[in-house]
């Protein structure tokens, strides 16, 4: 019991790594005189995100990899997206 626990933990870990780089990702305005420090904010979003993502694809299901698998992904378009606008 104890190993799915920490599956679980480590799966929401992972979640709310994700959906708090989407939410720097959705408060940045390039426009802004606040541009750097949002973008700064976002990168270290995004790679907390990526390692809470790769601390639970270690003991996920296979449910929960196909969903950390697209967490990825979309993190990987923003860190694209990021390098593109600098």
């Amino acid at each position: 019991m104890p190993y799915n626990k920490d599956k679980q933990q480590s799966f929401q870990a992972a979640q709310q790594g994700y959906e708090q780089a989407i939410s720097a990702k959705q408060e940045i305005i390039v426009s802004s005189s606040g541009y750097g420090k949002d973008l700064k904010h976002l990168q270290q979003e995004v790679g907390e995100a990526k390692m809470q993502i790769e601390n639970a694809l270690e003991n996920a299901s296979e449910h929960q990899k196909a969903q950390l698998l697209q967490f990825q992904k979309d993190l990987q378009t923003i860190e694209t997206e990021m390098n593109t606008n600098l």
